[in-house]
């Protein structure tokens, strides 16, 4: 195997006093991942603790399966620091997958199913996996061939591993199923050897890539979970709930919220495979789902499907929208709709997992007007370009710190030595203010600012009055390039479903009775029927910079 340039530690991250007043505040602790489905399957075996559309595991299901695929990778070759991927769907082998990696002290690379060959090969040649576990199709799209590849050009891949395959695999490839060993499960601890500490090494989790190449995000699990432990203590979450999965559980989101937090407390997850709004409505109401973390997207569409005449959603409790700020709009219409359900905002990046949110002791506007406030321990500062705090009020980046941050970017020491600055936050790259009280507001990117002639003009400001307008589903302004000014306001559109779409005098005449300023006017409207997103809901502004500017180019 290639050296590696650069593996982050935790003592470059985190100094001894700062560890230590991390257990004492509980959000992080001394149980490995396997610690934990161990205790839980001695508390309460029979419990169901995931469940998808065609598969469940108990908690002593879980425990087992663990210990079992953890002798089969040790099998297999795999050793402590070593790199496996897995590339699934929301499906019950992926916490399997993550504990058994755990347990014998290699480092999960969880990479969400909308990822092909591109994406992948530059994912493999920075993590340097040694194994890669897939489904062997979804969706229509053959995993299988994809990875038979992808191995081919990457001679670090050892191993592929295929998940619920239909015949025999591809040659030198084994099934999942292959390498959950038989035998008795105090010899198989034995064999699996010592287990892993909750602040050694446990995943690299990629970046969205929402502005450029992604990078990989270096944690242990107590940076992971202790976003999980927050999270539990501002929402209210029991063993009672029932966690409804729709976001991938490859991907922070997912992961923290749809494994980790049912695993912490004893509670079940229910895991959707692929989403689509109407079987969602039917997962609620059938499996009595109470707490759904998701895009603000997941929200909008499942309550476009729901039909209150045949629909029951009561058992719903929280609905947590991250990835963007929740429309003021959203949150009315949503409380209407499910009256037993607190509509809250979070936001957090996989850096630093969760950053701020609104918890359900905080007024009901709050999550309309804010992306919440830091979890205690956490810390939230909005700087200036020095890094210096700025007053309440004014608009600067949004500086982390606290038990969450990742260790830094795997393989990437320059990227990481930017992005932490001596005293131990993290600049975000997004914009936002802070109120009196502490909440914090997020406006848009650091990047995501359009220089007219040298004024600063922030994207989120406008796309914010622009979704007040009803004939307006969903926006997205950027820069365009002008040979004048530099760079001039281009609002893409999607129209609303009851409405044609407006115009661009129409968008000027309704931006111009709210108040804005004339430099901050959109100069051109593009109507689309869909914005590109990532697969956590976020919209990739730099693929409508480069629609924009071909245009504009070319002279259209």
């Amino acid at each position: 195997m290639s050296a590696v340039a650069y593996v982050p530690t935790l003592e470059e991250r985190y100094r001894p006093e700062r560890i230590r007043a991390f257990y004492e505040s509980g959000v992080w602790f001394k149980d490995s991942f396997y610690g934990q489905a161990r205790a839980q399957a001695e508390r309460q075996p029979d419990k169901v603790a995931f469940f998808d559309s065609t598969s469940s595991l108990t908690f002593a299901q879980f425990r087992e399966q663990i210990l079992r695929l953890a002798v089969g990778f040790k099998r297999l070759g795999v050793q402590r620091g070593d790199r496996v991927l897995a590339q699934v769907p929301n499906i019950t082998e992926f916490p399997v997958i993550a504990g058994a990696v755990s347990r014998i002290g290699a480092v999960i690379v969880p990479v969400m199913p909308i990822y092909r060959a591109h994406d992948l090969e530059h994912v493999l040649e920075n993590s340097g996996a040694t194994v890669a576990c897939f489904a062997q199709s979804f969706g229509g799209f053959s995993y299988e061939d994809m990875f038979t590849q992808l191995q081919a050009a990457a001679p670090e891949l050892r191993q592929l591993v295929v998940l619920r395959s239909e015949g025999t695999p591809a040659e030198g490839a084994v099934t999942y199923e292959s390498l959950l060993v038989d035998g008795d499960l105090k010899a198989l601890e034995a064999e699996a050897g010592p287990d892993s500490s909750p602040d050694d090494p446990f995943e690299i989790v990629y970046t969205s890539g929402t502005t450029s190449r992604p990078k990989g995000c270096f944690h242990t699990l107590n940076t992971v979970r202790s976003s999980a432990v927050q999270i539990v203590r501002s929402l209210d979450y029991s063993a009672e709930d029932v966690q409804f999965g729709p976001s991938p559980i490859t991907h922070s989101t997912g992961l923290v919220t749809s494994v980790l937090i049912p695993l912490y407390l004893g509670a079940s997850s229910h895991f959707m495979e692929k989403w689509e709004p109407s079987d969602g409505v039917r997962r609620v109401r059938e499996h009595r789902l109470t707490a759904a973390v998701t895009a603000t997207p997941f929200l909008q569409m499942l309550m476009k499907a729901f039909d209150p005449e045949r629909d029951d959603a009561s058992s719903l409790r929280i609905w947590v929208c991250a990835g963007a700020p929740i429309p003021g709009s959203v949150v009315s219409a949503a409380t209407a709709m499910f009256p037993n359900c607190k509509i809250l905002s979070l936001y957090g990046r996989s850096e630093n997992l969760l950053t701020t949110l609104c918890s359900v002791e905080d007024a009901p506007e709050r999550s309309s007007t804010s992306d919440g406030r830091a979890a205690d321990p956490s810390v939230v500062q909005v700087v200036d370009a020095e890094g210096t705090e700025l007053p309440r009020g004014e608009v600067g980046d949004v500086a982390y710190k606290g038990p969450s941050h990742m260790l830094g970017y795997w393989n990437n020491r320059e990227a990481t030595e930017e992005l932490f600055t001596p005293d131990g936050y993290s600049r975000s790259g997004d914009l936002g203010f802070m109120d009196e009280d502490g909440f914090v507001r997020i406006t848009g990117r650091s990047k995501d600012i359009i220089i007219r002639g040298g004024m600063n003009i922030s994207a989120r400001e406008v796309e914010d009055e622009l979704l007040q307008n009803p004939q307006i589903a969903n926006v997205a302004v950027v820069a365009m390039p002008d040979e004048r000014l530099g760079e001039k306001c281009c609002a893409f559109v999607v129209p609303a479903d009851d409405g044609g779409a407006p115009d661009l005098e129409t968008i000027v005449a309704f931006l111009k009775e709210r108040g804005i300023a004339n430099q901050k006017l959109p100069e051109r409207l593009e109507v689309v029927e869909e914005l590109p997103t990532t697969a956590t809901g976020k919209i990739q502004k730099h693929v409508l910079r480069a629609q924009i500017a071909e245009k504009v180019s070319a002279g259209v």
